[in-house]
C-alpha cells in the first residue's frame, strides 16, 4: 500500500473519531434489503433532522471507535455497515432508524451504537427510539407544571360559586 494511500486512510480514521467525540448518538446499521427509494427516503429524513448518514468501511470505524475508546464493536462491524451521527439531538438517529425498520418490515436492523459517550446495545437503540421528541416532552413538562394551578383555580371557582349561591 503506498503512503498517499496509508495517509488517506488515516485522515479517514481521524474524520471518523471527530465525528464520534462530537455525536450525541452514534447508530450502527445493516442497511442490506432497502430500496434506492426506502433508502432515499431515510437519508432525506436523517438530514432534516440533522443528522450524518454514511456507509463507510468497517476497519475504519473499528478503528475510530478503538481510538476513541470504544472496545468490543469487531462482532457488530461485520458485514454492510451504515453510521448515523447526531449531533444535535440523540434521539433523531434511533428514532428515524426505527421508524424506517417500521415501514420497511424489518428490512433492516440497528447493530448498536453509542449513546452519550457510552457504548449501546441494540436494545438501548430501541429504547431510546421509543423517547417521544423534544417538542412533545416540553409539552408534557408544561402540562405537569400547568396542572397545579389550574386544579387551584378551578377549586377557588367553585368554592366562590358555592358561597355566591
Amino acid at each position: 500500500m503506498s503512503k498517499e494511500a496509508i495517509e488517506l486512510k488515516a485522515k479517514q480514521v481521524e474524520d471518523i473519531a471527530d465525528k464520534v467525540k462530537r455525536a450525541k448518538c452514534v447508530v450502527l446499521v445493516d442497511y442490506r434489503g432497502l430500496t434506492v427509494a426506502q433508502d432515499t427516503e431515510m437519508r432525506v429524513n436523517m438530514r432534516k433532522a440533522g443528522v450524518d448518514y454514511k456507509v463507510l468501511k468497517n476497519r475504519l470505524v473499528l478503528r475510530a471507535f478503538n481510538g476513541c475508546g470504544f472496545d468490543g464493536f469487531e462482532k457488530v462491524l461485520e458485514g454492510p455497515t451504515a453510521v448515523a451521527f447526531g449531533y444535535e439531538d440523540a434521539v433523531a438517529p434511533a428514532k428515524i432508524v426505527s421508524e424506517t425498520i417500521a415501514k420497511t418490515n424489518n428490512k433492516i436492523a440497528i447493530k448498536g451504537g453509542i449513546i452519550e459517550g457510552k457504548q449501546a446495545d441494540v436494545a438501548e437503540i430501541n429504547a431510546l427510539a421509543k423517547i417521544p421528541a423534544k417538542p412533545v416532552l416540553v409539552g408534557q413538562l408544561l402540562g405537569m407544571l400547568t396542572n397545579p394551578m389550574r386544579s387551584l383555580a378551578v377549586a377557588i371557582s367553585e368554592i366562590a360559586k358555592k358561597q355566591s349561591a
